[in-house]
């Protein structure tokens, strides 16, 4: 028997259970999946905190994996093509990836990036196609320059990253102590806390900047969108992954994988990414791993502030 978590009630995670199930052979367009590594994100709790559109309980938890393939479905391709017995395997937007086996879509699985080990590959997709459609969101070409709150973040690191493969200068907000890992990814680190828009401006300065182009917002506090306002004077131009009320109250953009369209293009970006983490131009910073059996505890320190990097379930 397999096992994994589930949500049999909503709330925190410490109401989670860990639970044997029966793990359903592949049918046509399916594969089976050993996990060897769970990504753990924030939208695994926020999705099952309080009653919520699309989600019926009891529900497994977990969205992107990394393993190896242990049966694969007649008639069967996944997104990168061939698949056997053995591959090693990446999926996203999948239910029930705190598990140590489950049987998913095919379309939703690619190659693992053989760079990666499995605890980063199964954190390089949720952050990575988000922070390629902020980038999308705000039409960011080669030679601009952006603004982005949470540089440091899971988002932030993978934007920065994209960035400078396009050829975009950012300039990142972070604490202080974080401004090595943007600088690491080729960002301009700029302080965040009072006196965020002069020191913004310090900075433009200094390199030789006059104006921001965009801003992308993964902090969603207030001193973001008003920064973000105050530098960004085309609203289209402005995108928030954590503030939608924000959003509609001034006119800016916000970007969610429950948006169709936006579903859709991070779907097309899934293969970009997974090409540029085999070609070493990108990569997942892990701070932690934790067993599959202290997942509240691995969400508890997620949720405590600043990890430092992803975090992964190991079976």
């Amino acid at each position: 028997m397999a096992e994994h978590w589930v949500a049999r009630e909503w709330g925190s995670p410490n109401g989670w259970r860990l639970e044997e199930y029966e793990v359903a052979r592949p049918d046509a367009g399916e594969v089976t999946i050993r996990v060897h590594a769970a990504g753990v994100n924030p939208a695994d709790a926020k999705h099952v905190a309080a009653p919520r559109s699309g989600i019926e309980l009891p529900t497994p938890i977990g969205y992107e994996v990394s393993g190896v393939v242990t049966a694969v479905g007649p008639r069967t391709e996944i997104v990168t093509g061939r698949v056997a017995v053995g591959d090693e395997v990446i999926a996203f937007r999948v239910r029930g990836g705190y598990a140590t086996e489950l049987t998913v879509p095919a379309q939703k699985v690619l190659r693992k990036p053989a760079g990666l080990t499995h605890a980063e590959a199964a954190n390089l997709l949720l952050a990575g196609t988000t922070a390629s459609a902020m980038l999308h969101a705000v039409g960011a070409t080669r030679g601009e320059t952006v603004l982005l709150h949470a540089a440091s973040g899971a988002v932030g690191v993978s934007v920065l990253q994209q960035a400078a493969m396009q050829g975009i200068r950012v300039i990142g907000t972070a604490g202080r102590a974080r401004f090595d890992e943007v600088r690491r990814f080729g960002g301009l680190p700029v302080e965040y806390g009072d006196g965020l828009l002069s020191r913004i401006r310090e900075t433009m300065a200094g390199a030789g900047v006059t104006a921001v182009d965009a801003a992308l917002d993964a902090a969603g506090t207030p001193e973001a969108v008003e920064t973000s306002l105050a530098l960004v004077n085309d609203r289209r131009r402005i995108v928030t992954i954590v503030a939608p009320a924000a959003a509609a109250e001034h006119g800016f953009l916000a970007s969610s994988g429950a948006d169709p369209e936006t579903a859709r293009y991070r779907d097309e970006a899934r293969i970009h990414l997974v090409e540029a983490a085999e070609a070493g131009d990108i990569v997942v910073p892990v701070a932690r791993e934790y067993p599959l059996a202290e997942a509240p505890q691995a969400l508890a320190f997620l949720a405590d502030g600043h990890p430092g990097g992803k975090i992964a379930l190991i079976p």
